[in-house]
């Protein structure tokens, strides 16, 4: 009954405020309205690694370490970290700081939370593989932690900032717990009132926030895939800022004197994952549509795919360049990156002459399956790549789902060829190449989000001694020759960087980001 009454309360609460928001007309001055491009599937931030879930739960709850605009480290929760040795790390945390419910922020929630996170059961992309190098975390008093690895782990500290810090309480708590805000509690600026899915978020300040005072009182996101409808939002005053700006409204908005646009460069790949496993694969046909072996095995057919791809095209005709051609997983500059690995240029004749090689010179039949309303252009670009493969000799039909039900078929393994995004969420190699490349394997949190099931052993040896070696420049040598094995066989395909761009109306102005997380706290009102 408890529980119950909770649920209740939370629900009148924010029928409350919504109500008094609709009715008041315009917004107060410190009320705010986001309207965000992509679903948000849960409001539980240990429950999958998805961009949008993430970026919403920054807002509610903190890590132990953050990750300020640009993914350089800052203090979170903990305001000091340090390796006792190679495989000991102990962290200070911050005093004073409580949750949403009003309870102590204390070591037994760091101990709770990163405890939860191998227990979660059918998340489409966990957070295992970040924590999964961790071998005991002990409070050594209330505001000390210490943590053991099972070896080095250089990058702990990297891979805690992407752990957000719930209360004990909800060590056992499921999905349902969270969306219904019975058990939503952080530490974040701002609190969880209420959850949506498919439509919006109320978020209210959390006056007791232990860092600055937070600057709006009510934030409501309205999820608008659309892209027309967000940006036509934007302009009849009813949001005040928007992500995900339509590629091909840029240009125009650049010129409109009612919006102020914030352009940064991503550190988000484009890729396609291919079923590099198994025998027979569900999409793979022959010309006349019958069964026939998996193709996509054939290294030689992989590099035909990646060659009929014209990525300059992409980018200048369905991105209206807002992106940057790729050749690898992260961008340049990033730690890791391969100098030698400079994107493909597409080459009709050279993907015929590899599907000769490879013995099939008439082609095959494939589906490509893709996100309709997960990335900027997500569809139009596999309509584009489908077009490009077809004139190449493989005739390809894409079949384009939301996100809500794509990622969860494609996670079973449902598809063949499919189209995604990842980001350093790290800042650095191994932030893609471990849950892309490296085998699947539940038990060591490797290959979480390898949908095609690559596998190579020498690339997994090769990322595993990087993860392990503390010095920065052996670490990576290790990283771009992982690099270089992975992509040399093309166990993904990767396609483009993309531009991440935010719009406000007059008097607002968004402090952009490269993980292109919108965040409550980096709109400014210049108004003020």
């Amino acid at each position: 009954m408890k529980a119950l009454g909770l649920a209740t309360l939370a629900k009148a609460t924010a029928m409350l405020f919504v109500a008094a928001v609709a009715a008041a007309g315009p917004l107060a001055a410190q009320d705010l309205r986001i309207g965000l491009g992509s679903a948000v599937t849960s409001t539980d931030p240990q429950f999958t690694v998805l961009g949008s879930n993430s970026a919403l739960a920054r807002n509610v709850f903190d890590g132990l370490i953050n990750q300020d605009n640009r993914q350089q480290l800052v203090p979170g929760l903990a305001t000091a970290w340090r390796a006792v040795d190679d495989t000991t790390w102990e962290l200070t945390l911050r005093r004073g700081v409580k949750f949403h419910d009003g309870s102590d922020f204390t070591a037994e929630d760091v101990v709770a939370s990163i405890r939860r996170i191998p227990s979660i059961r059918n998340s489409p992309s966990s957070f295992l593989p970040f924590v999964r190098p961790i071998s005991a975390v002990t409070a050594v008093d209330t505001h000390t932690v210490r943590i053991q690895t099972n070896g080095p782990y250089p990058l702990l500290p990297a891979a805690l900032s992407r752990i957000a810090i719930v209360t004990r309480s909800a060590e056992q708590a499921t999905q349902e717990d969270f969306n219904a805000a019975r058990l939503a509690f952080g530490t974040g600026p701002y609190k969880l009132v209420e959850f949506v899915p498919g439509d919006r978020i109320v978020l209210r300040r959390n006056d007791a926030y232990w860092g600055e005072r937070p600057r709006w009182q009510n934030v409501i996101f309205r999820i608008i895939t659309g892209d027309a409808p967000r940006v036509a939002a934007l302009l009849s005053g009813d949001l005040d800022v928007i992500e995900n700006v339509p590629t091909g409204s840029v240009q125009r908005l650049r010129q409109d004197g009612r919006v102020r646009l914030t352009t940064v460069v991503s550190n988000r790949i484009m890729y396609i994952h291919l079923d590099s496993d198994r025998a027979q694969s569900p999409f793979v046909r022959d010309r006349a549509g019958n069964p026939a072996p998996n193709h996509l095995r054939d290294v030689r057919v992989r590099r035909a795919i990646s060659t009929a791809i014209d990525r300059q095209a992409l980018v200048q005709r369905i991105m209206d360049g807002e992106g940057v051609p790729a050749g690898q997983l992260v961008p340049e500059g990033y730690f890791g990156y391969v100098p030698s690995l400079a994107a493909p240029r597409g080459d009709r004749d050279e993907a015929r002459r590899l599907l000769a090689e490879a013995g099939i010179p008439d082609g095959f039949r494939l589906t490509f399956h893709a996100p309709n309303d997960r990335y900027p252009n997500d569809e139009q670009v596999a309509v584009a790549i489908a077009s490009m493969l077809s004139r190449a000799g493989i005739e390809t039909q894409v079949v384009a789902l939301p996100a809500s039900v794509y990622f969860t078929r494609a996670s079973n393994l449902e598809f063949s060829f499919i189209l995604g995004g990842a980001a350093a969420e790290t800042g650095e190699a191994s932030g893609t190449l471990r849950p892309l490349l490296a085998t699947f394997n539940t038990q060591r949190g490797a290959g979480s989000g390898n949908r095609g099931r690559y596998s190579n052993a020498r690339f997994d040896a090769l990322l595993d001694r990087a993860l392990a070696t503390v010095d920065d420049q052996a670490r990576e040598r290790l990283l771009r020759e992982a690099t270089e094995i992975g992509i040399g066989e093309l166990g993904v395909i990767p396609l483009f960087f993309l531009v991440n761009t935010w719009a406000a109306r007059p008097g607002f102005e968004y402090a952009g980001r490269s993980d292109g997380y919108t965040l409550v706290e980096n709109v400014t009102n210049a108004a003020r």
